[in-house]
């Protein structure tokens, strides 16, 4: 059993309400936007890290996280990149590899907009925590976080840290 604690547009705003839940997760995603690595920096000292980077992140941040992060944790194949779109209106740049080998977990960020919904046609299920940090038009910072035990994807929580 993993506890996962995900995230994303950060925008280089990290703080005691983000690393509360930090404390408590197995590993964190970060779905992109990074915005400094003092944010991930700050993220690998407490707990294992996983990210990609986003279209604000320049090319130090490039260096260290990739656009894509494709990985196993326990029998959940997970994708996680910045902007990939949502079902059926997946991004062109992730639709082949979609249509191709579906993940079990799509994971993005970009929009700011939390959003969780079913692929049922390609039995993907979608992620996107909105936006943790304090630059953007949302209007409250979220995060996600959830279980992953064997197969299942269990446990799915919102997490709201208030007004940004």
């Amino acid at each position: 059993m993993t506890k996962i604690l995900l995230l994303s547009d950060t925008h280089g705003h990290i703080d005691d309400a983000i690393l509360k839940y930090v404390r408590q997760a197995d590993e964190v995603w970060h779905a992109g936007d990074i915005g400094s690595l003092q944010v991930t920096d700050t993220i690998e000292r407490i707990k294992p890290l996983k990210g990609v980077y986003g279209n604000i992140d320049d090319h130090i941040i490039q260096k260290e996280f990739p656009l894509h992060k494709r990985f196993m944790c326990e029998e959940v194949d997970v994708w996680i990149t910045h902007i990939g779109g949502y079902p059926p209106k997946y991004n062109s740049n992730v639709i082949k590899e979609i249509r191709a080998n579906p993940p079990k977990l799509f994971i993005c960020g970009h929009s700011h907009i939390l959003k969780v919904m079913h692929d049922k046609t390609r039995g993907i299920l979608h992620m996107n925590p909105g936006a943790c940090g304090k630059y953007g038009f949302h209007q409250v910072r979220t995060m996600l976080r959830f279980v992953i035990d064997g197969k299942e994807i269990k446990d799915l929580e919102v997490i709201e840290l208030g007004k940004r």
